[in-house]
């Protein structure tokens, strides 16, 4: 099974110490005893539960928990509980290489019993009874529901009030005066016998010297970088307004995001590096969702080809990058989310992530990427680089199939990346359980879409014939046959224009850019057994190979490369390390030594 990121290891991969919000447990541990603390985490604040950690870092073990697998144990935690606890769980690599396998408890509604009837609560070093008086867990605070006892209305902008009245011009309160409105909204209530703002108001519509004394964290930092590297070239600190804030982040990013035209019949797309509904969406949820008690600001680091955005305080219990597309909103922040909804900022269902994820495999990018951390979550935008034959096959198909969901593209968008994927590979990026996928995939056969292959558990999914030629893609009979390398590339198809220079300081938004044609990636290139042998070659002389590396020697395309990589990868030639998308790095694995086929 395929390892998953390491979202619950801290930035330097290192294991959580056990706490109250984390518990260890043995590799041997029972199903039963294994539940039973899952319950109990979930009694208290909810939190993981990370077993195998007694056999991390002993160069003997001759186990470790990649042995265990998580949809057994996702199924034995959810029956011994009653059907009552749903978790996710997931395989972590550790540095040394072992495995641990971690469990996402969220916290329980109510109070859940153990396999045993006992209903225990984990208080941090043990599993405690749950005493008469305590059977309801006490709410989390909405921190920004709060109403500092020396805020006033003297706290608020009036323009920045006016600014919140224009943007809920369509709802009922918008004819209401001022204070009317704000009360209708919840940001102003009774206490101390006046009208005080919360710090959802502050947040909202608060003075320079207000968000200064009251919220000195509610600050983004933006960062340009001209190139990948960590130094920037640019650097704008904000302490505004949501809405003001917003604007002027919107600004900062425009003046340096450039599209590139698609011609889809006889209509032009315009492709951004971008999307402004994209990013929009990302730094709302950034700023909505964040975790105001913790005194870290936003960072915003815009490079050549991604946006990264990181945000003080963790996915919200129970979510994880694994299942955000499938799990049901939490909001963090209630009365601020609230607020933003109303005003038609934010999606009140929830559906955010669905509309990011679905506008960038629509204009053929990969998909949003998480990596979360115990009190920090970072999301990655990917940007310059996409598929223009992707693009041109969804806008037209979508002509045909008004039914084409976000579900099918996820799977499109996987097969044109892969070639072929097996079922279970096709469920972790759809975010489902392997069964309950087999409808979705008859659907998308039916359709004409994806065709599958093999028997049994050698059963893999690919492009339709037609699908595959519209897409660019020349698929090679065969190709579930071990090892699992990667298929000949077709006719390079990926746009990965350069980034041009900005100038350092903006003074607000800039025109539009067109961004340069790209080069095509070399057509008399080597063949896909020679580009392999020299990708193996270069971790073997360098110690290391990336994603660039090949692209320089072999003048592939960003997408060729990672496919290249992957392919080998899987064949167990190389293995993959460093975090995210765009700063891994290859280096030889246990079947190097195995013979590649040309």
């Amino acid at each position: 099974m395929t390892t998953e990121p390491a979202h619950a290891l801290s930035p330097l991969g290192v294991l959580p110490p056990a706490g109250p919000t984390c518990v260890h447990l043995p590799l041997n541990v029972t199903p039963q005893e294994l539940a039973r603390y899952a319950v109990g985490l979930a009694n208290a604040r909810g939190g993981t539960v990370m077993v195998g950690v007694d056999v991390v870092g002993d160069p003997h073990a001759e186990r470790d928990a990649g042995e265990l697998h998580p949809l057994m144990i996702t199924h034995a935690i959810f029956e011994l509980s009653g059907g009552r606890l749903t978790v996710n769980v997931q395989h972590q690599r550790v540095p040394g290489g072992a495995r641990v396998l971690t469990v996402f408890v969220p916290q329980a509604p109510y109070v859940l019993a153990a396999p045993d009837g006992a209903v225990m609560a984990w208080d941090g070093a043990h599993l405690v009874p749950v005493l008469p008086g305590e059977g309801e867990p006490v709410a989390d605070q909405d921190y920004t529901a709060v109403v500092p006892p020396d805020a006033s209305l003297a706290d608020l902008d009036p323009a920045e009030v006016g600014r919140l009245r224009l943007l809920g011009r369509r709802i009922e309160a918008a004819h209401l005066p001022d204070l009317d409105f704000l009360q209708e909204l919840g940001l102003l209530v009774p206490s101390g016998g006046a009208l005080r703002p919360t710090l959802a108001a502050i947040l909202l519509a608060g003075t320079g010297a207000a968000l200064r004394a009251h919220l000195p964290q509610a600050e983004v930092c933006y960062f340009h970088h001209a190139t990948n590297d960590v130094e920037f070239q640019f650097r704008e600190d904000l302490r505004r307004p949501i809405p003001a804030l917003l604007l002027r982040l919107s600004e900062l990013i425009q003046a340096r995001n450039r599209f590139t035209p698609v011609q889809v019949g006889l209509f032009r797309v315009e492709v951004w590096d971008h999307d402004e509904s994209v990013y929009r969406e990302a730094l709302l949820n950034a700023l909505s969702h964040r975790d105001y008690t913790l005194r870290d600001v936003v960072h915003v680091h815009h490079y050549p080809d991604r946006l990264e955005i990181m945000n003080p305080g963790g996915l919200p219990g129970g979510i994880t990058p694994g299942n955000i597309l499938r799990h049901q909103p939490k909001r963090r922040n209630p009365l601020l989310a609230g607020v933003l909804a109303r005003l038609g900022l934010v999606e009140q269902a929830g559906v955010g992530v669905d509309k990011m994820f679905s506008l960038m495999l629509r204009h053929g990018k990969e998909p949003p990427e998480y990596d979360n951390y115990p009190d920090a979550v970072t999301l990655t935008l990917h940007g310059s680089a996409f598929d223009s034959d992707f693009v041109r096959f969804v806008a037209k198909k979508q002509e045909e199939l008004p039914q084409l969901s976000l579900d099918m593209l996820i799977v499109l968008s996987v097969l044109s990346r892969e070639g072929e994927a097996p079922r279970a590979q096709l469920a972790r990026a759809l975010q489902l359980p392997e069964d309950r996928t087999p409808r979705l995939l008859r659907q998308m056969e039916d359709l004409g879409l994806i065709v599958r292959a093999g028997v049994g558990r050698g059963i893999a999914y690919h492009l339709a014939p037609d699908v595959a030629t519209a897409l660019g893609q020349e698929r090679q009979r065969g190709l579930s046959v071990s090892p699992g390398l990667p298929e000949p590339v077709g006719r390079p198809t990926l746009l990965a224009p350069a980034a041009a220079a900005p100038s350092p300081v903006p003074a607000g938004p800039a025109a539009p850019r067109r961004a340069p044609d790209p080069a095509p990636a070399n057509p008399a290139g080597p063949s896909a057994g020679e580009t392999r042998a020299i990708a193996l070659t270069l971790a073997r002389e360098r110690g290391r190979v990336r994603n660039a590396d090949l692209r320089e020697v072999c003048g592939l395309t960003n997408q060729q490369a990672w496919r290249v990589l992957r392919g080998l990868v899987n064949a167990g030639m190389l293995r993959r390390l460093g975090s995210g998308t765009r700063d891994a790095y290859y280096e030889l694995g246990e079947g190097a030594g195995l013979r590649v086929e040309g």
